[in-house]
C-alpha cells in the first residue's frame, strides 16, 4: 500500500504518477485475463427477460407474467410496480437498453465504492483518485458484481437506493427517511428486510415511511394495471417454478443449502431453525452497530441477512455482501493491534478471493456427499462468517465523513463483547 500515500504535490511527481498508472494498467490486465478465462458470458440474459416481457405486455397485448424468454423457462418475476418502472424499455431498442443498463450499473457501483472507500482513503492519507481506481478495478473481479453486470440485473440499483436512504437520510433524521427503501421494496420484495432493520433499531418514523411508500407504490400499480397486479399477488408470487430449482448451485441462501441436502424434499424444519438462529445473531449485532453510530455496518449486516433468509439468492444477489468485505479493510486499518490487523486483513483477502473464485460451480450437481455439499455452499458459509464477525466501529461513518481512527474502548473481562472483538477465521479457510 506504499503507493497509495503521498500526493504528487503542487508540480506533480511524474514518476509516482507513472508508477500508479502502470500499476492500474497491470492490475486491470491481470483481472481482465482472469475474467477472460473464468467469467461466463450470459448475454444479458435477465435484461432480455425484462425487455422481452415489457414489450410483450406493452405492444403485443400479452400478459406480463405469461411471457417466457424463448428457449427457456424464465419469465418476469418482479412485482407490478417494477413493470411500471421498466416501462420505458418498451420504447428502447435492445442494444440501447444494453448500453443504458451497463452505464447505469457502472455508475451505481462507482457511487457505492466512493461511499465505502473514500472515508478510508481520507483517514489513511491516501491519494483518493488512486484508491478509488484500485477499488474499481478489483471490484470487476468480484463474482456477484460481474454476474450482475453480465446478466443485466437490477441488483446494484437497489443496493444504491437502500444505502442512500440509510446513510444520507435515516442516519441524519431526514423527514424523507425510508422513502427509497420503500421504493426498492416495491420494485423487488427482498429489500423489505431493511424495513425490519428500521423497526429493530427503533427508527419508527422511517420504518412507517418505508412501509407506507412500499404500500403506496403497490396500490398505485394495482390501480394502474389491476389485471397484472391480480396475477402477481394471487399466482406468480407463489409459483416457485418460475425462478428455477431451489437446489441449483447458484442459490446460495440458507434454503439453497438445505435443499441441496435433499433436493426432492428439502427440510422446512431445518430451514426454519437456521433462519431463527441467523436472525437472532443479526438482531444482536445490528442493535450494537446502530448504538455505536455505525450505520454502514448495520447496512452491510442487513444486506447479508437478506441474502441468507431469502429462499432464492442467486450468486449475483450477493452484491449485498460486498460492502462487508470493504468494511473489513476499514476495521483492519483502524486498529493499532498488529495481530488483530493481520487477522482482519487475512479474512478480508480470503473473503474477496473466495467470492471471486466461482468455487461453488465446481460442485454443480456434485453435492450429494458431505464434502461436495460443504463446498457447494461456500458462499453461504462466508456470508454467515461475515454476519457473525464483521467488526462494529465507533462513531459516524456516513458518506462524506472520514471514520475516526480509533478503536472501541476495551471491554471488561467476561463481557459478551470479548468474543466480538476477536475474529475467528471460518473453518473453510
Amino acid at each position: 500500500m506504499a503507493d497509495l500515500a503521498g500526493p504528487e504535490g503542487p508540480g506533480g511527481d511524474r514518476r509516482l504518477l507513472r508508477r500508479r498508472v502502470l500499476t492500474l494498467l497491470g492490475l486491470a490486465t491481470a483481472i481482465g485475463t482472469f475474467l477472460t478465462f473464468v467469467a461466463v458470458r450470459h448475454g444479458f440474459f435477465d435484461l432480455r427477460v425484462y425487455h422481452g416481457a415489457i414489450n410483450y405486455w406493452a405492444h403485443d397485448g400479452g400478459s406480463l407474467y405469461d411471457y417466457l424468454l424463448p428457449k427457456s423457462t424464465y419469465g418476469f418475476t418482479y412485482p407490478p410496480f417494477a413493470a411500471i418502472v421498466m416501462l420505458p424499455m418498451a420504447y428502447t431498442p435492445w442494444h440501447l437498453a444494453i448500453v443504458i443498463a451497463c452505464v447505469a450499473c457502472v455508475a451505481a457501483t462507482g457511487i457505492m465504492l466512493y461511499w465505502l472507500v473514500d472515508p478510508i482513503s481520507r483517514r489513511q492519507g491516501w491519494t483518493r483518485w488512486y484508491a478509488l481506481a484500485l477499488a474499481f478495478v478489483l471490484a470487476a473481479a468480484f463474482e456477484p458484481l460481474r454476474e450482475t453486470f453480465l446478466f443485466g440485473q437490477v441488483n446494484m440499483f437497489l443496493v444504491l437506493l437502500v444505502a442512500a436512504d440509510l446513510l444520507l437520510l435515516v442516519s441524519r433524521g431526514s423527514r424523507f427517511a425510508g422513502v427509497a427503501i420503500g421504493l426498492a421494496t416495491a420494485v423487488k420484495l427482498t429489500p423489505g428486510i431493511f424495513i425490519v432493520y428500521l423497526l429493530v433499531t427503533r427508527r419508527w418514523r422511517a420504518a412507517i415511511v418505508a412501509a407506507g411508500t412500499a404500500t403506496a407504490a403497490t396500490v398505485f400499480a394495482a390501480a394502474v394495471i389491476p389485471d397484472v397486479s391480480r396475477v402477481f399477488w394471487t399466482d406468480a408470487l407463489w409459483n416457485t417454478d418460475r425462478v428455477g430449482r431451489l437446489a441449483f448451485i447458484s442459490n446460495q441462501s440458507l434454503y439453497g443449502a438445505v435443499a441441496r441436502l435433499h433436493p426432492a424434499h428439502p427440510s422446512t424444519v431445518l430451514w426454519a431453525l437456521a433462519v431463527v438462529a441467523v436472525f437472532v445473531l443479526w438482531f444482536i449485532r445490528v442493535r450494537k452497530a446502530v448504538a455505536a453510530g455505525d450505520e454502514m455496518t448495520g447496512f452491510a449486516l442487513t444486506g447479508i441477512l437478506g441474502c441468507l433468509l431469502s429462499p432464492v439468492t442467486w450468486v449475483h444477489h450477493l452484491v449485498w455482501v460486498g460492502p462487508a468485505v470493504i468494511l473489513l479493510l476499514d476495521s483492519a486499518l483502524a486498529t493499532a493491534d498488529r495481530s488483530r490487523r493481520r487477522r482482519l486483513l487475512a479474512f478480508m483477502i480470503f473473503s474477496y478471493v473466495l467470492l471471486c473464485s466461482r468455487l461453488v460451480w465446481s460442485f454443480h450437481e456434485a453435492f450429494y456427499n458431505p464434502f461436495g455439499w460443504f463446498f457447494s455452499n461456500s458462499y453461504v458459509w462466508i456470508s454467515i462468517a461475515l454476519l457473525a464477525t464483521l467488526p462494529i466501529r465507533q462513531g459516524s461513518h456516513t458518506p462524506g465523513e472520514a471514520a475516526p481512527a480509533r478503536e472501541a474502548p476495551p471491554s471488561q473481562p467476561g463481557t459478551d463483547d470479548d468474543a466480538e472483538r476477536e475474529l475467528a477465521l471460518p473453518r473453510s479457510a
